[in-house]
């Protein structure tokens, strides 16, 4: 149900289930509703069904009376969305599920058939054409973040970054050891070394205080979780703790400029890096690498670890729930640079991130407009304002009365046809759901093209 219109299912049943259950066969043309899911909490998907189908149980189908296209259905539906989801919506259930008897009240507006066509066509064309920015637009949002990755590797092996040694050589850091020729992940140029973050800083692994002694739970050190560590910078945390909690300030208070590491965590969180902004503690999921305590960038550490997530998780052991080690975090491996080539490389990284974040901003703000041309593009559609009207066209006979907004050959229509419980809706009650006025817009081919720079 992810696409407007079915081209195929991904499972089929046999003759004999509609011949002996109560399954029943919706005919071609027919426009699907999802009725019951969790995606209802957002939107309603809706789709043209070209073939006869059947559904399961979460699903309905509706069939248009004669002089109504089922796309006109199908796009009315999407067009009466948020009135749908604010009225159509059962309160109270576990899943969200939509009301068959609020969405059968719900009144669409009908215009005559060729006038139906003639709007169809356009919306289309004009979709087509926001789907086409809204792909590129997607597509350039993928793209710009793995720019990001892509610099980090190019920089961490020196590609476009000049050798500086105005503060010094890679070996005035004194790493414990380097790494052997063979262990090397990849050639760094002249002037770096290799060695790991063992051989560099102190790693520690931290503690939970007692949980059933509140005392050790209401002083004001920060306390720093797993979840917490999520590539950034931490200046603040959720809990905090007690100077009685720390047995060891020395060793487990840790300053700013520490560099965080998740050992275990759900999801993504297993690698990912942080660098306290602030003193704090943090629990035994979390290693820290006292980076502070020498003349190495904390910045400089957290692009390695951002730069080897990947190869870091696969170093995790275990069963149900892999995680880290000490051991493990200590043995990363780190391409040192001089100190003033790390700083050449932090600024360079950091000024691409910046860049990144605001084309990401503009992607992101071009998106919603797409998003909110779509919608003006239906509002126009089912007022009677995309195409000029006839008023020589026939309206269709399977209407009500007629809406006092639109054209004079418009009509509401309320009750089609459900094919999964073959009911039919009243269709001379009052109407309860009509379209807003739509918003100025002059819809032209250009017109997107205007509103969404590309």
């Amino acid at each position: 149900m992810g696409e407007e219109v079915i081209s195929t299912t991904q499972k089929r049943i046999t003759k004999a289930a509609i011949e002996k259950t109560a399954v029943r066969l919706v005919p071609a043309g027919s426009v699907a509703i999802v009725m019951r899911s969790g995606i209802l909490e957002r939107k309603v998907p809706v789709a043209f069904i070209p073939f006869a189908a059947t559904l399961n149980q979460d699903i309905k189908a509706v069939h248009p009376h004669e002089g109504i296209l089922p796309l006109w259905v199908a796009w009315a539906l999407r067009a009466y969305e948020g009135p749908i989801l604010r009225k159509c919506r059962k309160a109270g259930t576990t899943v969200a599920s939509l009301s068959t008897a609020a969405l059968m009240d719900l009144q669409i507006p009908i215009a005559p058939l060729a006038e139906q066509h003639r709007i169809i066509e356009t919306l289309g064309y004009h979709l087509s054409h926001l789907e086409t920015a809204g792909t590129l637009l997607r597509r350039s949002m993928s793209r710009s973040g793995k720019v990001r990755q892509t610099a980090i590797s190019r920089a961490l092996r020196g590609e476009g970054i000049p050798l500086d040694l105005s503060e010094g050589t890679a070996e005035d850091f004194r790493p414990r050891a380097h790494l052997a020729r063979q262990d090397t992940p990849w050639s760094i140029p002249r002037g770096w070394i290799w060695t790991t973050v063992g051989d560099l800083f102190t790693v520690n692994v931290g503690t939970t205080p007692s949980r059933t002694n509140s005392s050790l739970w209401a002083g004001a050190i920060p306390w720093v979780s797993s979840g917490e560590v999520s590539f950034g910078r931490i200046s603040g945390t959720r809990e905090h703790i007690s100077e009685e909690a720390i047995s060891n300030k020395k060793a487990r208070l840790h300053p700013p400029g520490t560099v965080m590491i998740a050992m275990i965590g759900e999801g993504k969180t297993r690698g990912q890096a942080a660098i306290l902004d602030i003193e704090a503690a943090h629990n035994q999921n979390c290693a820290s690498i006292r980076v502070s305590e020498t003349r190495v960038l904390p910045e400089y550490i957290y692009l390695v670890l951002e730069q080897r997530y990947l190869e870091t998780r696969r170093a995790s052991s275990g069963g149900n729930q892999p995680a880290l080690n000490k051991a493990k975090v200590a043995s990363i491996p780190v391409p040192l640079a001089p100190l003033a080539t790390q700083r050449r490389i932090v600024s360079t990284i950091y000024q691409l991130g910046d860049r990144i974040a605001r084309l990401t901003h503009q992607l992101d703000a071009a998106l919603k407009k797409a998003n909110h041309l779509r919608l003006s593009l239906l509002l126009h559609a089912f007022s009677g304002e995309l195409v000029p009207s006839d008023a020589s066209e026939e309206a269709p006979h399977s209407t009500a009365n007629r809406s006092s907004h639109e054209g004079p050959s418009w009509q509401q229509m309320r009750g089609v046809t459900c094919s999964t419980e073959q009911t039919r809706g009243s269709r001379d009650a009052p109407s309860t759901d009509t379209l807003p006025p739509p918003a100025r817009f002059v819809p032209a081919p250009n017109a997107v093209q205007e509103e969404l720079p590309l």
